[in-house]
């Protein structure tokens, strides 16, 4: 393969909405990932003016602390989730697992490409959210997690 294919292959991706793509061409393997994830924003989402919040009561206020350490990690695609790299290995990771950012948690699968899905941050798994090989919609919730 020369090097004007794999520019053109490079621009491709850099294009669409895929964040990993493999190419095999006989003995030759080619992986390209996408290192910055889009920013998610809630289409549709009303644009409300700022107002001033009501004092919270005394347990609301401790169960809001609480809960500021607790997010998601979603999947970036639509796609089929694998906790493993193989049915026979164990699973990336389990609840009371601590990660660290940019460990791989799970592989979502779309369009015969295998997506590696890691964390943004430091965190513990809390709940793992989806079985093995379920079908994910876009911003789903695959893990909840608590930051570190």
């Amino acid at each position: 393969m020369d090097l004007e294919k794999i520019e053109g292959l490079v621009k491709i991706i850099e294009n669409s909405s895929l964040t990993e793509f493999t190419l095999k061409d006989g003995d030759l393997k080619i992986t390209m990932s996408k290192l910055e994830h889009p920013p998610v924003v809630a289409a549709g989402a009303p644009m409300m003016p700022p107002q001033m919040p009501a004092a919270p009561a005394p347990a609301a206020e401790a169960a809001k602390e609480e809960s500021d350490d607790i997010v998601f990690i979603t999947s970036p695609i639509v796609g089929t989730f694998y906790s493993a790299a193989a049915p026979d290995v164990p699973a990336f990771v389990k609840v009371g697992d601590q990660v660290k950012s940019g460990q791989t948690v799970c592989i979502l699968e779309a369009m015969k490409l295998m997506n590696e899905i890691q964390s943004d941050f430091d965190c513990e798994i809390e709940a793992v959210l989806v079985s093995n090989e379920q079908k994910v919609e876009y911003g789903q919730p695959l893990f909840r997690v608590k930051k570190l």
